[in-house]
C-alpha cells in the first residue's frame, strides 16, 4: 500500500499563524473597530456641510468647530424642550403599568404578550439610564474620533492608499472616500429625515386619537426608524396595547394609524429620501438587516446598511481595477 506524505511549507504555517492571530486581534478590539466605523459614518455625513463652509472662505478648522457647536446647541435645545415632558410622561407610564395590565387582564389576548411588553419596562428603563451614563465616555470618544477624522480628511486617502496595489493608489483611495461620503452621508441625512418625519407624524396622530403618553411613543417610533421595516412594527406594539386599555375601537384606530404611516413612508417618503440617497432596494435592506441582527443584534441591524454600502463601494473599486488591468493588457 502506497503512502502519501503531505508536506506543509514553513511559509504556509507562518501565514496561518499570522492569519489566526489577526482574527483574534480583530475580535479583541472589535469595540474600537465599531467606534471607528461609526466615526467614519459621521464624518461622511458632516464633511459636505464643512465643505460648504470652506467655500464661504471659512477655514476648515473653524468650520469643524462651528459644525460641532451647531450640533451641540441643536441637541441641547431639543433635549431641553423634549426631555422634561418625556420624563414626566414616561414616569407616569411606568407608574400606570400595573393598572394597565389589570385592565388588559379581562381582554381576550395572550397575557404572556402583555407581560413581555410591559412587565420588563421598569427594569429596561433603569438599565437604559445606567447604560446612558456608562456610555457617556464612549460618546465623547466617538465625537473626538469624528473630529480628528474630519481634521485629517485631506490626508485620509494617503492613509488608505496602502490597501491599493497600483500606481494610482492615492487617486483610488480618494475616489473611495468620495464615494463613501456620497453614499454613507446620504444614508445618514436620509435616516435623520425619516426619523423626524415619522416621529412627528406619529405624535400628531396619537394626539388626535387622544392616546396617552403620545410623546414617548412618538420618540420611540422615530428612534426605531433607524431599523428599517422591523422598527415601525415594534414601535406600534406598546401604542396599540395602551390604546386597548381605552377601548378595542381605539386600539384598532391606533393600529390603523401606524399602518397608514408605514404605508405612506414606504410609498412616498422612502422612495424620495432613502432610495434616492442610497439606491438600496427593499429586498437588499431586509437581507442586510437579517444578517446584521444575526451577527451583532440591534447594533448590527443599525449598521447593516452602512456596512453594505461600504462593501458595495469596495467591490466596485476592485471591479474597476480588474477591468482597467484587462483593458491595459489588451
Amino acid at each position: 500500500m502506497q503512502t502519501h506524505r503531505i508536506e506543509v511549507s514553513y511559509k504556509t504555517i507562518v501565514f496561518t499563524v499570522i492569519f489566526l492571530l489577526s482574527l483574534w486581534l480583530v475580535y479583541q478590539i472589535r469595540s474600537v473597530i465599531v467606534a471607528l466605523f461609526i466615526a467614519l459614518i459621521l464624518m461622511s455625513a458632516l464633511n459636505p456641510l464643512i465643505r460648504r463652509m470652506e467655500r464661504s472662505k471659512i477655514p476648515r478648522g473653524l468650520a469643524i468647530i462651528l459644525t460641532f457647536v451647531i450640533i451641540i446647541l441643536t441637541v441641547t435645545g431639543i433635549v431641553a424642550s423634549v426631555v422634561p415632558p418625556f420624563i414626566d410622561q414616561t414616569r407616569s407610564l411606568v407608574n400606570q403599568i400595573p393598572a394597565i395590565m389589570d385592565r388588559l387582564q379581562g381582554l381576550p389576548i395572550d397575557q404572556q404578550v402583555i407581560g413581555n411588553q410591559f412587565g420588563s419596562v421598569p427594569g429596561n428603563i433603569t438599565r437604559f439610564v445606567i447604560g446612558t451614563f456608562s456610555n457617556l465616555v464612549a460618546l465623547v470618544t466617538l465625537f473626538v474620533l469624528t473630529f480628528y477624522l474630519l481634521s485629517e480628511r485631506g490626508n485620509l486617502h494617503r492613509y488608505l492608499s496602502v490597501f491599493f496595489d497600483s500606481s494610482k493608489t492615492e487617486s483610488k483611495a480618494e475616489d473611495f472616500i468620495n464615494q463613501l461620503e456620497v453614499e454613507i452621508g446620504g444614508w445618514v441625512r436620509g435616516q435623520l429625515t425619516l426619523m423626524i418625519i415619522i416621529g412627528t407624524m406619529t405624535y400628531v396622530g396619537l394626539r388626535i386619537l387622544g392616546i396617552s403618553f403620545a410623546l414617548p411613543l412618538a420618540i420611540f417610533a422615530g428612534l426605531l426608524e433607524i431599523i428599517p421595516n422591523i422598527g415601525p412594527v415594534v414601535s406600534a406594539v406598546p401604542a396599540v396595547l395602551i390604546a386597548l386599555t381605552v377601548s378595542p375601537v381605539t386600539a384598532l384606530a391606533t393600529a390603523a394609524l401606524y399602518f397608514l404611516i408605514q404605508q405612506f413612508e414606504n410609498t412616498v417618503i422612502v422612495p424620495k429620501v432613502m432610495q434616492k440617497a442610497t439606491g438600496v432596494k427593499p429586498l437588499v435592506t431586509i437581507v442586510c438587516l437579517m444578517i446584521g441582527l444575526k451577527l451583532a443584534g440591534v447594533l448590527g441591524a443599525i449598521l447593516a446598511i452602512p456596512g453594505y454600502l461600504i462593501i458595495k463601494i469596495i467591490i466596485g473599486q476592485l471591479s474597476n481595477s480588474v477591468r482597467f488591468q484587462r483593458n491595459t493588457a489588451k
